[in-house]
């Protein structure tokens, strides 16, 4: 077995490193030496496109992981759970609440009431059901599904080691051998073109200990998605243990209640209306009871009662006086009223006799 290190440097060399450790079988070694072979430090561009199929595949597989994360309803079990325990409140407010008109709300209708609330809850409850099972079966998919993605992230974890692992080993035969050979040869023959190889070479090592670095975050990424894609499938396979109960245990355990209640309700009516019947016969009775009382002492009171009442006699006296006395006031006062009026009249007649004699006299002189 053979052992490769993931190491991230940033500023010095003395920086602490973080190593990610993975075995490989006799046959990864072998093709970890067919990578190692094929790998052109020569090439600018066969380095750039060094392990990019594997971060291709690994950039495809993030976008097929927010996909199923992004289709998937995590509340939509939940609120068919709220939606249901709505239904069931209602029911249960339906069958207590109280009508506007009492009278008018025989122990019949009241019946037929509470059963068509429950027959409607009942439906509402067996297309919960039906959902409930639906996202049940939708959410296993989800969680074969993440079994799935989970064994391709792990390939796509090996197959990035394989190609770090053979750029390693590269690497070290590059810089233990190729370079001081290149270098050696190239500071004795002093030959500009050998001295100008050798820097494009050191370039190259460059760029290619880059892009293996590049390929250990890409490895870092995907060992990382690893305990994230199982996270995901833990939620759902939590909500599907939630759904399970739900089906197996609280629907029929509603039911049984609504059932119960449904039961409860119809003696309670019915007790009700004995109540209701009891309550009315003996008010019945007490109103009775009360009339013929009332009526009894009015009827005893009318028959000792004479024709016309003493007060009615003495008041009508009193007023037939009081008539007498004003109308003959009215008339002694009408009386001394014309006794002025004609004392008036004889001294209107006078003056105007004097001054019609008076107005003869005077033409006379005139004439």
């Amino acid at each position: 077995m053979s052992t490769i290190d993931l190491t991230t440097t940033e500023g010095s060399e003395k920086d602490k490193s973080q190593e990610i450790q993975v075995n490989f079988t006799p046959e990864e070694k072998a093709l970890i030496q067919q990578y190692k072979d094929n790998i052109n430090l020569t090439s600018t561009t066969d380095i750039i496109q060094y392990g990019v199929a594997s971060q291709t595949k690994v950039s495809n597989f993030s976008n097929e992981i927010l996909k199923q994360v992004r289709t998937k309803d995590m509340g939509g079990a939940e609120e068919i759970l709220l939606n249901l325990r709505s239904d069931i409140r209602s029911f249960d407010e339906n069958i207590n609440k109280k009508p506007l008109i009492p009278f008018f709300d025989t122990l019949k209708k009241k019946v037929q009431r509470l059963r068509t609330e429950y027959a409607s809850v009942e439906k509402n409850i067996h297309q919960i059901e039906l959902k409930l099972e639906g996202h049940y079966k939708t959410l296993l998919k989800d969680v074969t599904i993440f079994d799935k993605l989970f064994v391709e992230n792990q390939n796509y974890f090996k197959e990035l080691s394989l190609h770090i692992a053979a750029g390693e080993e590269k690497l070290q035969e590059v810089l233990t051998v190729t370079l001081p050979q290149m270098r050696k040869e190239a500071e004795e023959s002093g030959d500009q073109h050998k001295i100008q190889t050798y820097k494009d070479m050191e370039q190259h090592v460059v760029r290619f200990e880059r892009k293996i670095h590049d390929l250990k975050l890409t490895r870092m990424v995907v060992l990382q998605t690893a305990p994230q894609i199982r996270m995901i499938q833990s939620n759902s396979s939590s909500l599907m243990e939630k759904i399970q109960s739900s089906i197996v245990n609280t629907l029929p355990l509603w039911k049984n209640q609504m059932v119960l209640t449904l039961g409860i309700a119809n003696a309670q009516r019915a007790l009700e209306a004995q109540k209701a019947v009891t309550d009315a016969t003996n008010e019945l009775l007490r109103r009775n009871s009360e009339m013929l009382k009332e009526s009894t002492i009015n009827v005893a009171r009318e028959t000792e009662r004479g024709i016309v009442d003493i007060e009615t006699i003495k008041k009508a006296n009193v007023d037939i006086i009081q008539t007498i006395e004003q109308v003959l006031q009215i008339q002694r006062d009408g009386r001394e009223k014309r006794k002025v009026v004609e004392q008036e009249l004889l001294q209107t007649e006078n003056e105007l006799k004097q001054n019609l004699l008076k107005s003869s006299a005077d033409s006379k002189l005139i004439n």
